[in-house]
């Protein structure tokens, strides 16, 4: 039996207040959510509970607002390589060659779920994951402003609109994708923590070292893309390492915290670990961080398999059970892929499990309702597998948009529209886009006819997925204006 383990964390994150001014998701593979360990308690199931170091981060440092950069934190990738690689210690073996069995494709690194907890320990501390994996960290993103920062404005629209995967290759630079509500996404995910505990935060016993493998692939890649804000140290007469986050004001004793927790109160990102079962093979659901979820929470997805937790998804068994073990079976760690699922909301509801007040706005439409309070809901998704563990993680956050940014994006308004209007019933349903129809569909209909008259939209196009998918036409030069970089 494995001991659980137990401790009081409060947590007290400066929040810079830069930032006041500025369903679907499980339609992925990864609707896989995890069984989670809360703020106040991390423990394993059906275990006694034995006490666990404070957690606390280090508060020694003076908070710095969102838009200062560190003065030294390193700019360029040798200084980034040799902050993530120097705080190694201890004993570590050279990194094998991918594997790539009899019969493999070339250049494809197969999984090895094989290696014991001890043979992953024994690679050392924040090993060279890059290397490890094949994908290469990202290019360091030396102008990114974070007070400034806007996600990239996914569109995930597809017409005729049937239900599929949709995967993309993942674009390595952009794994992670850090905006200008950063410290209010932290200070709300760490109190829904507080609040509701194992619904959101979770680990089976087991997937330890899977967690603490996506930890340090995570800070890795946080410290290699924005090296203004984001630091791993070795402080004079600690024998552990820190993490320096410029954006909080805070450094964090990463070995005297919960590998999920580290993440929790540092990476405003959701993220599901999925370990395949030796005796059945199929991948179950163990560990993880899940503070957007509508509709569900994470403690009833627990232990659970692809097809169990996918179970409420029309079409799911029918058309998609099979191929997604079989992809889940195969995956190689070099081959990351992404995708987005969307929804449309009234205002911004991020977690909303069984019996949520706010559920009730989806069972009417208000009569009074204002088009300015719609946003479009992309849970933008990928999914990658872990070169020294085997596990595969599901991660994707929640991006809300006003619905009025539809009216100068070439096509969208017309493609939204068909899909409300002739999408089939029981994928709509699920998508519970009804309650606020009532005031999108006319205004969909107003912006694609303005748009044919001002020669945004061709007269005569037949609707259809974009080429631009997941995007539109012109997307980049409206993403920089709005974030002024």
């Amino acid at each position: 039996m494995i001991p659980a383990m137990t401790t009081n964390v409060y947590l007290t994150l400066y929040v810079s207040p830069v930032y006041l001014t500025v369903g679907s998701i499980l339609i992925t593979i990864a609707a896989v959510l995890l069984l989670l360990l809360p703020l106040r308690t991390l423990h394993t199931r059906n275990s006694a509970a034995t006490p666990l170091r404070s957690v606390s981060p280090d508060t020694s440092q003076k908070p710095r607002p969102e838009h200062q950069h560190s003065a030294d934190a390193p700019s360029k990738i040798a200084g980034i390589l040799t902050s993530i690689l120097s705080v190694r210690r201890g004993s570590t073996v050279a990194l094998p060659p991918p594997s790539s069995p009899a019969g493999a494709t070339p250049g494809r690194y197969l999984p090895n779920t094989t290696r014991t907890d001890a043979e992953i320990a024994a690679y050392g501390r924040f090993p060279d994951y890059a290397a490890l994996s094949g994908v290469l960290l990202p290019k360091p993103y030396e102008e990114f402003d974070i007070s400034k920062a806007r996600a990239r404005p996914y569109r995930p629209f597809r017409w005729a609109y049937h239900q599929t995967m949709s995967f993309k290759k993942m674009e390595p630079d952009w794994w992670l994708e850090l905006e200008n509500t950063y410290s209010r996404r932290i200070a709300q995910r760490i109190e829904l923590y507080n609040r509701h505990g194992e619904d959101v935060l979770q680990c089976l016993p087991g997937a330890e070292a899977a967690c603490t493998e996506l930890m340090e692939m995570v800070l890795q890649f946080l410290v290699a893309r924005y090296p203004q804000y984001f630091a791993l140290k070795y402080p004079a007469g600690e024998d552990t390492e820190s993490f320096v986050n410029q954006i909080l004001g805070r450094r964090f004793r990463i070995r005297e915290m919960h590998p999920l927790v580290v993440l929790l109160t540092n990476v405003p990102e959701d993220f599901a670990i999925t370990i395949k079962n030796e005796e059945t093979g199929a991948y179950e659901f163990h560990a993880g961080i899940i503070c957007s979820s509508l509709g569900w929470n994470v403690a009833s997805k627990i232990g659970k398999t692809l097809q169990e937790i996918h179970q409420p998804i029309p079409d799911y068994e029918e058309k998609m059970s099979k191929s997604m073990d079989r992809y889940f079976s195969k995956m190689p760690t070099n081959m990351p892929i992404q995708r987005g699922s969307w929804g449309l909301e009234y205002k911004e509801p991020l977690y909303m499990p069984p019996d949520d007040p706010h559920a009730r706005f989806r069972n009417l439409q208000l009569p009074l309702l204002k088009l300015e309070d719609v946003r479009l809901r992309v849970d933008w998704q990928t999914l990658r597998r872990l070169p020294l563990s085997g596990a595969i993680v599901f991660n994707f956050k929640a991006l809300f948009t006003p619905i009025t940014e539809f009216a100068d994006e070439p096509c969208i308004p017309a493609l939204v529209l068909e899909i409300l209007e002739k999408g089939k019933k029981s994928l709509m349903e699920y998508k519970s886009t009804w309650h606020v129809e009532h005031v999108v569909k006319p205004a969909l209909r107003e912006w694609a006819e303005e748009q044919v008259r001002n020669g945004l939209a061709p007269k005569d196009w037949e609707v259809g997925t974009l080429e631009e998918y997941p995007m539109f036409k012109g997307w980049e030069e409206k993403w920089h204006r709005a974030q002024r970089f």
